[in-house]
């Protein structure tokens, strides 16, 4: 069976074979392992690809390079994975554990998380994966810390409206994660400029937490006016749920992702659980995710959606919208 890979997973071997350092090499397997379609074909490949994170990790921790020779590795699952990351006490648990079925220790003093927690959130029919991580800082982070916003999907930056250091924190913390190579970016901005080999950019937006608290306004303003960190900024409290939902929306569009539902002729569409596609997918790429026979099988499709007229005849290559309904015809 061919293996029919994706331009995202060709675009993750290019970045493997420019990587230099075995943190970079990391970094792009585990994407690599993350964005292969999963199917008969690509077993071996996976296989080999996992054979060769495990040799990685295991030369990493003998050599005693990485801090204390540990690494963490989040399995991917839902719509996308999403790194909840930020400064000490900013937050982040309550965060994850309002979202999410997950529950983290929530506690007033900092470094209360020391590993990565994944809970799942629901946003409307899909399900998004939060990961709760370790704060970071400019001294003693650890190397797998700063290596996971490499193989996440997106990342959830969460600053402290009750600390008057707000805008530093976020600066901070966007400073360590550039200086290793990820570079947040505001969803749907196109980096400009040069940057170094095994760089990556992730979409971002800013989790302004505790606006409840008496000084939050002001430090609210402060953080739109003169943080240098060019993000999207939500205001929330997790303590009270403030927030929350619009949060959830953002979430989502920080995943750059579509919701595509199927149907057979003259039956009405599936709208229970949805193919999530990457934006950009065509009939072609929902096709493969329905089934890998359908491949090269498909003779036109219908679709209904904000894009076309309803039960419309699209070819091929037509680009998939955000709850689309498509009828394949094979």
């Amino acid at each position: 069976m061919p293996a029919n890979l994706t331009p995202q997973y060709h675009e993750a071997e290019a970045k493997f074979r420019a990587a230099v350092t075995a943190e970079e090499k990391l970094a792009a397997l585990e994407e690599m392992l993350a964005v292969i379609p999963k199917h008969k074909g690509t077993e071996k490949l996976q296989a080999d690809i996992k054979r060769r994170i495990s040799k990685l990790k295991q030369k990493e921790a003998s050599s005693g390079r990485g801090r204390h020779g540990v690494f963490y590795h989040v399995e991917k699952e839902g719509a996308g994975q999403i790194i909840v990351t930020g400064y000490p006490n900013s937050g982040k648990s309550l965060i994850v554990r309002r979202l999410t079925n997950a529950e983290p220790e929530v506690a007033d003093y900092p470094f209360t998380t020391r590993r990565p927690l994944p809970g799942m959130m629901e946003f409307e029919d899909i399900l998004i994966q939060l990961v709760d991580s370790p704060p970071i800082v400019k001294e003693g982070t650890e190397n797998w810390v700063v290596a996971m916003p490499r193989s996440a999907d997106a990342v959830l930056l969460v600053a402290d409206l009750a600390s008057d250091s707000a805008v530093e924190d976020v600066e901070s913390v966007y400073g360590v994660l550039r200086d290793s190579k990820v570079i947040l970016t505001a969803p749907g901005e196109i980096p400009l400029g040069e940057y170094p080999i095994g760089t990556v950019f992730r979409n971002a937006v800013i989790a302004a937490n505790k606006i409840d608290k008496p000084e939050a306004e002001g430090n609210l303003e402060l953080l739109r006016e003169l943080c240098e960190v060019n993000l999207p900024i939500v205001p929330i409290s997790a303590l009270s749920g403030e927030g929350l939902e619009m949060l959830k929306v953002e979430m989502f569009r920080m995943l750059d992702v579509v919701r595509v539902y199927t149907k057979l002729p003259g039956k009405p569409p599936d709208k229970e659980k949805p193919f999530v596609m990457k934006r950009g997918s065509t009939v072609d790429d929902l096709t493969a995710a329905v089934h890998r026979g359908f491949v090269g099988r498909v003779r036109f499709a219908r679709a209904w959606g904000r894009n076309v007229p309803d039960g419309a005849m699209v070819g091929r290559d037509y680009e998939l919208a955000d709850g689309d309904i498509i009828e394949l015809h094979v």
